[in-house]
């Protein structure tokens, strides 16, 4: 039989314990520096999984970036980088998928690894997220390791600088972020013991429950048999009448059967818990929100995770004469994708002629497809740039040192196209 190919060989190579004169860290605070995942259990609380399914698909659809900031322009740097982040990062996930599991990690674990693929020429060529079991921190005198312990028992050893690490609740440890089991996992056992009280309750309603009191004397076989009999005739669940009837030897005397159930102000009280403790709502949940309601979500949950991972790669992908070069990664969405019409109409008639924004970008926000000449930015003609107001309104002629242009109207002329093209009165 063919040996099975090992995707952690592929990826990584022969498992690899690290350097064999590195030692714990040595944390300040005293703290041990292991971090042993909590395990699915969390994850299989629907409630759990339905809170953070609603933070990792809206984080999936950040999209990376490769600027580079200029005499304080922004611009493209148009490298391989833009095809990793917001394209493949890897050979085996596209973009959404790898940022739906980073965020996934990041709200299930409190602590999200990304090993940075190179290749022989230290060019980057992947991004791995990496759903390890246990990770501890090494040291040796010149440099520090994460060593990763997975599920199949594999043992990897990488330098800190080659994974990316982002870390939610991050206070008592100095190197990882709070584990949740202390946190919510008073709350998963309430939900759990609601759950299965609800299950019983409702299995216990369904069955006809009584007593039997026979008229006479009979010896314990014979009641046990009577008993048997009359279960097979009347409680059997092909019998679908749902009459019974006695002689009689024997009265049936039903027993009533009232199970408490948990009330569904307390259910909410409890899913609401849940709710808090990653930062939505049930709206953003059932994705049947406000645009206030978005934008809060967007504001509280997705820009600070966009913003950790956009200062992450910054740091760890670039040098620092590559950062002095003014290179960044930068994570963002469009917030106005989830505007309602009426927003959007306004931004777009009143934002448009001020040349805030291109035609194509106001083309997305309406989420139609970009056009041909459509990267430009018009101006309308009734807006003037404020060191040339005096000259455009009173007809002054510009000081010498006031520009190369001899008329303002002429530098409006070249730099402003619009709807208008006349100037208002």
């Amino acid at each position: 039989m063919q040996e099975k190919r090992s995707l952690f060989t592929r990826l990584f190579g022969k498992p690899s314990a690290g350097p064999k004169e590195a030692t714990m860290m040595k944390m300040l605070n005293g703290h041990v520096p292991v971090f042993t995942d909590f395990g699915s259990n969390a994850y299989d609380s629907d409630i759990v999984r339905s809170a953070v399914d609603a933070i990792a698909r809206n984080t999936a659809k950040l999209k990376g970036k490769h600027i580079r900031r200029v005499n304080g322009r922004v611009q493209n740097a148009q490298s391989n980088l833009d095809y990793l982040l917001s394209v493949r990062p890897n050979e085996w996930m596209d973009a959404y998928t790898c940022w739906y599991r980073v965020a996934t990690q990041y709200f299930m674990k409190n602590n999200a690894f990304i090993f940075v693929d190179t290749d022989s020429l230290g060019n980057i060529v992947g991004f791995y997220p990496l759903n390890f079991s246990q990770v501890e921190f090494v040291e040796t005198q010149k440099e520090v390791y994460c060593r990763f312990r997975f599920m199949g028992g594999e043992l990897l050893t990488v330098p800190y600088s080659q994974v990316l690490h982002l870390r939610r609740f991050f206070y008592r440890n100095d190197l990882f972020g709070e584990p949740n089991e202390n946190a919510i996992l008073p709350t998963l056992e309430l939900i759990n013991t609601t759950n299965e009280g609800l299950i019983n309750a409702i299995k216990s309603s369904a069955f006809l429950r009584g007593l039997l009191k026979f008229q006479s004397m009979l010896k314990k076989d014979d009641m046990i048999a009577q008993r048997d009999a009359f279960v097979k005739d009347y409680l059997d669940i092909t019998n679908n009448g749902g009459i019974a009837a006695t002689d009689a030897k024997a009265d049936y005397i039903e027993l009533k059967n009232d199970p408490k159930m948990v009330d569904p102000e307390h259910m909410k009280f409890i899913q609401d818990k849940v709710y808090k403790y990653y930062g939505v709502s049930e709206a953003i949940v059932k994705s049947d929100y406000t645009e206030d309601q978005w934008n809060s979500f967007y504001s509280s949950v997705i820009e600070p995770f966009a913003l950790q991972l956009s200062l992450e790669m910054t740091s760890k992908l670039f040098t620092a004469r590559e950062r002095g070069f003014g290179n960044e990664i930068v994570f963002s969405a469009s917030r106005l994708l989830y505007a309602s019409n009426e927003t959007k109409i306004t931004i777009s008639k009143e934002l448009l002629p001020l040349g805030i924004f291109t035609i194509n970008e106001i083309r997305e926000v309406w989420e139609a497809e970009p056009v041909e000449g459509g990267d430009i930015r018009v101006q309308t003609l009734n807006v003037v740039n404020a060191d040339k107001a005096d000259q455009y309104q009173l007809g002054e002629k510009p000081q010498p040192n006031g520009g190369d242009s001899d008329d303002a109207s002429d530098e409006l002329s070249q730099t402003g196209r619009g709807q208008d093209s006349q100037p208002s009165e």
